[in-house]
């Protein structure tokens, strides 16, 4: 079967928590090897990290190119018994398809899937009439864990092959409320580090032969989050700086310890690059810190870098396809966390658009049956418009 509820379900029924694959690119290249397309399977590592495998996948040799992405890898499923149906099983009860992955992402792929393999039956199996102009998928399992050995890697080999990408879907649930409601065109950058403030450790009943660097920390703590960074972008929210937690390591109530430490992340608009942005964050540090307090920033190495697809021809191709299936004009977000499609704008321009993510991650993560129809719809309709 190759409608979208078909593979879906298929795709469920491999426990793929990553770095596992459990079977799912197998699904996948059995429907599209059968379908014409030229399948690669490369397996990526590096030390200290799982080996991770992927999927390339073309149909076609000329341009236009379009794309679509995904990662077949899941969260774990958390306490299976509380699951209404089992995580793994793929069922459907009342109008809804159940199991980990259903949102996040396995139905998005199999809704790009299906609509692909119609698009071809109803074109003899070729992405335009004409012959011209290809279509491709490239899919990973690994996206919810390091996000190494996957997506930014499975470029780097396209590349190498010469391969070359005109545009991109991403498959990720990038709708709020319902399908129709929101693409993804952009997303923040994240850079994360630790602050550290270093004292002089000492008995607490002779404080003035100390230095006590939990004041101090505590003092640019507020001095670091209380300034804005900036007021936003035309396209980006304001950038945000988070402290996520505070230590100093010290077990005992009459020392005072040598050294306190806070961990913080921010996510960042395209006014700032990791360069600049470090600089800024650096700046206010010093100013804060001024002579008196030892402070210093062990920034953290960040694959997260920001980046925006600009309204255009594509995007409003988009938004034609999904007007006509829901009748909805689409938000277009730079809102939420990191995705794959901060690689992929490295090579070409990149939206996000799947099913709807309120039960992502979620016990009983479900989505509705009649959804995973529209948005094959949707993708069909995107294909169409693209081939012209």
């Amino acid at each position: 079967m190759t409608d979208a509820l078909s593979i879906a379900r298929d795709l469920l029924r491999c426990p793929s928590v990553t770095p596992a694959d459990a079977g799912a690119l197998d699904v996948l290249e059995n429907l599209l090897v059968e379908a014409g397309f030229e399948v690669h399977r490369v397996t990526f590592g590096e030390p200290g990290t799982a080996d991770i495998d992927n999927l390339y996948a073309r149909i076609g040799s000329g341009s236009p190119h379009i794309s679509f992405a995904g990662h077949t890898d899941v969260v774990p499923p958390g306490d299976e018994t509380a699951w209404t149906h089992g995580a793994f099983d793929g069922d459907v009860e009342n109008g809804f398809l159940y199991g980990r992955g259903a949102v996040d992402m396995k139905g998005g792929i199999a809704c790009s899937v299906a609509a692909v393999l119609e698009h071809l039956l109803a074109h003899e199996g070729k992405p335009r009439q004409d012959g011209n102009g290809s279509i491709s998928f490239l899919i990973t399992g690994d996206e919810e864990d390091l996000s190494v050995n996957g997506t930014v890697k499975l470029l780097e080999w396209a590349a190498a092959r010469g391969e070359k990408f005109d545009h991109c879907i991403l498959g990720e649930p990038s709708n709020v409320e319902q399908v129709g409601d929101c693409i993804k065109v952009g997303r923040r950058g994240s850079q994360s580090g630790t602050l550290y403030v270093d004292g002089i450790q000492g008995h607490v009943a002779y404080p003035h032969r100390s230095a006590n660097p939990v004041p101090d920390i505590s003092r640019l703590i507020v001095a670091l989050s209380e300034q804005p960074l900036d007021q936003g972008s035309a396209q980006f929210q304001a950038s945000n700086l988070e402290f996520t937690s505070v230590d100093v390591g010290n077990t005992a109530s009459n020392v005072i310890p040598a050294q306190a430490r806070a961990k913080f992340n921010i996510r960042y608009n395209d006014l700032h690059s990791q360069e600049t942005l470090r600089a800024l964050v650096e700046q206010r540090l010093a100013e804060a810190a001024g002579n008196r307090i030892r402070a210093r920033i062990m920034w953290e190495p960040s694959n997260s870098n920001v980046f925006v697809t600009k309204p255009g021809a594509f995007t409003d191709l988009a938004i034609a396809a999904i007007e006509e299936v829901t009748g909805r004009r689409p938000e277009l977000s730079t809102s939420g966390g990191t995705s794959d499609a901060r690689f992929i704008s490295s090579y070409c321009p990149v939206i996000e658009f799947g099913l709807v993510g309120q039960t992502m991650h979620q016990i009983d993560e479900r989505t509705p049956v009649s959804d995973l129809e529209k948005l094959t719809r949707i993708y069909r309709g995107i294909l169409e418009r693209y081939f012209g």
